[in-house]
């Protein structure tokens, strides 16, 4: 990895909101003398898109080595569309195939670091699924394709962290999964994360409880006594490690300075009090890969594809924390 190496910005669902989004991201950064990266997508598609919306930027091929220049939207061109056979909020198996054909070629360009990092755009995994790329999302990709077999979601903004021992689970299913093991895995990626990415030297992490009142000494449940709280045990030769906390009150410290980063047992647990602080400005981080990844907190909103009203402050932000994590990252192997 180099400084020079652009941030890949992979176009997502071709008829979601990502092309959209991308195109506002690199209107805000030219109004900035800045250029954000280089799009891996559909060339044409986002040229009409320009001239359907008659704005002064320039779509310029590129190729790895190629410098940026502000006031054009480098592209590097991937997947095969048929452009007249796309309609806006409508996936289907040749749209599902163009977006992993953008992140496996992302995938590529950053494992060659050729790229420094991969900024995604929303996706549709069922018409991903039926255009050949057989993974429940974006991060099973990323994890499969580098090699990956510990790996976590970080959802982060400038006033909570939170990462996840479980994501999507049926909530039925969760207590079983709440593992020792899991949990101290959880625990130390977090811990190494926020040292490399996010340039905290002594950095200070809350555990949740799974039950209510964290268990309450075994009276609502015992996974705290039995799995979280050794978990927690392990891990604190790595630095601050507290808990298990109840969840009732421990995003309140975190969100208030007290800690760095929250471990939620399971989804709800921790999004919900994450998206109501970040609801627009959040960013997925993917914590574990060789490579930096970050993504919108967002899905393809199709009720908005076509439309020209979605908001793009969240790729902004994804954009940015990748930005900045390549940064702190050089200055570690420094």
């Amino acid at each position: 990895m180099n400084s020079f190496s652009p941030l890949a910005l992979t176009m997502g669902c071709p008829v979601g909101i990502g092309p959209e989004l991308l195109i506002k991201l690199f209107q805000r950064k030219a109004a900035q003398q800045e250029n954000p990266g280089v799009i891996i997508g559909d060339q044409h598609l986002l040229t009409r898109l320009l001239d359907d919306q008659k704005i002064p930027l320039k779509i310029v091929s590129w190729q790895p080595g190629d410098r940026l220049k502000v006031g054009t939207i480098p592209v590097f061109h991937a997947g095969t569309l048929a452009l007249d056979r796309l309609r806006w909020g409508k996936p289907d198996a040749a749209t599902g195939k163009a977006a992993g054909e953008y992140i496996s070629t992302a995938i590529k360009l950053a494992l060659k670091e050729l790229v420094s990092g991969i900024v995604t755009c929303p996706i549709n995994k069922k018409s991903m699924n039926m255009g050949g790329f057989n993974y429940p999302g974006h991060t099973e990709m990323l994890a499969d394709m580098t090699g990956t077999n510990h790996f976590r979601m970080m959802m982060a903004g400038d006033r909570l962290k939170v990462v996840l021992v479980t994501i999507h689970e049926p909530l039925e299913y969760v207590p079983a999964l709440v593992t020792q093991a899991e949990v101290r895995d959880c625990i130390a990626l977090t811990f190494k994360a926020l040292q490399e990415n996010f340039a905290l030297e002594h950095p200070r992490l809350a555990v949740a409880g799974l039950n209510p009142h964290a268990g309450e000494d075994g009276m609502f449940g015992l996974q705290e006594q039995e799995y979280i709280s050794p978990a927690i045990q392990e891990c604190q030769a790595l630095g601050d490690v507290t808990g298990p906390w109840p969840a009732d009150t421990v995003f309140h410290l975190a969100a208030s300075g007290r800690f760095d980063a929250v471990i939620a047992m399971y989804h709800d647990q921790g999004l919900i009090p994450f998206k109501l602080l970040h609801f627009e400005d959040g960013v997925n981080v993917t914590l574990g890969l060789p490579i930096v990844r970050t993504s919108v907190d967002h899905g393809t909103a199709y009720d908005l594809a076509g439309t020209w009203k979605a908001s793009e402050t969240s790729l902004v932000a994804a954009a940015d924390m990748a930005l900045k994590i390549v940064a702190n990252r050089l200055r570690v192997q420094e």
